[in-house]
């Protein structure tokens, strides 16, 4: 709805400052067209946004205008109520402050809402953990943090394999992975991804240092995770599992299934990349009966001789 999206506007002007219309027209999934007739429709109601031509103009409000308007639809209220505080907010010592705010924002909503936000609320609980709890520690987690915060350039020493390593980094943000703490930092000109368990030191120095312009903390989380993945080692095969399980292999994260060709009513071979023979052989095992591995021929000769000297036990 247009006035949805004249109030949208409204706030990203206000939260985000100057922004063209080409940005604001991919936030808002429109046409630049469909932003400036938006526009004219807000100057019309007396809101004072400007345009600037230039290479750094776009759209901006009135220096010290801000809007009044505070609500929220009932389902922005549900979503905003359904988040409850996950370990990485009791990492960054931000737990009391979310619960602050949390009772903060209830307190502030109509009854009738509030009712609908906790009968959700009761109904549907977001656990961002995975069933393997990590036992790592971040203690230098919150002089990483002051540096991000202060852009303080940053003395850090850390374990790599048997050695410790020493480095001068620029550190630009956290990133929380589950329960797994990284911060990502400028070393003279490249970026890298440090594992903050692993830090044995952390000291901020006196020396301040200027933010990229155009670094972009998600972005780069994204591509760095995709070239990550796109670097492990793969190990092709050719397996042959009961139709009953393949619904149960193409939910595991360690294998990715190129193809599949059905054999009978109850097979189906299915070409497959694993990691590594070993993980290749340990998942062919952990599917018992209901797996067989068909090529190449020195996965199969791991597999028998794994499972002979699994019988040799017993």
């Amino acid at each position: 709805m247009r006035a949805d999206r004249l109030v949208s506007i409204l706030l990203l002007l206000q939260n985000h400052g100057r922004m063209t219309a080409r940005d604001l027209a991919e936030k808002l999934e429109v046409s630049e067209r469909t932003i400036h007739r938006d526009m004219e429709a807000l100057c019309m109601a007396g809101v004072p946004v400007y345009a600037e031509r230039g290479t750094n103009g776009g759209w901006a409000l009135s220096e010290g205008y801000r809007t009044d308007l505070t609500g929220l639809k009932e389902s922005e209220l549900q979503s905003l109520l359904l988040v409850s505080p996950t370990m990485p907010l009791g990492d960054l010592g931000m737990r009391e402050s979310f619960e602050a705010a949390w009772q903060k924002l209830l307190a502030a909503t109509p009854e009738t809402s509030r009712r609908n936000a906790e009968y959700v609320r009761q109904r549907i609980h977001i656990d961002g953990a995975g069933w393997h709890q990590s036992t790592e520690t971040f203690p230098c987690l919150s002089t990483v943090q002051e540096a991000v915060w202060q852009e303080r350039v940053l003395f850090i020493r850390y374990g790599r394999g048997t050695e410790t390593v020493e480095r001068t980094v620029r550190p630009l943000g956290l990133v929380a992975k589950r329960s797994t703490w990284y911060f990502v930092a400028q070393v003279e000109d490249n970026l890298r991804t440090y594992r903050i368990s692993r830090l044995v030191e952390a000291k901020i120095l006196e020396e301040s240092f200027v933010r990229p312009e155009d670094f972009d903390l998600s972005l780069y989380w994204e591509q760095s995770t995709a070239a990550f993945q796109a670097s492990l080692p793969r190990f092709p095969a050719q397996i042959r599992i009961r139709e009953s399980s393949l619904d149960r292999l193409k939910q595991d994260r360690y294998v990715q299934i190129k193809s599949t060709h059905p054999v009978d009513s109850e097979w189906v071979d299915a070409d497959v990349q694993f990691h590594t023979l070993e993980s290749a052989c340990e998942m062919v095992l952990s599917y018992g009966s209901s797996m067989k591995a068909i090529h190449p021929e020195e996965l199969k000769a791991r597999v028998i001789a794994e499972a002979t000297a699994i019988l040799a036990l017993y």
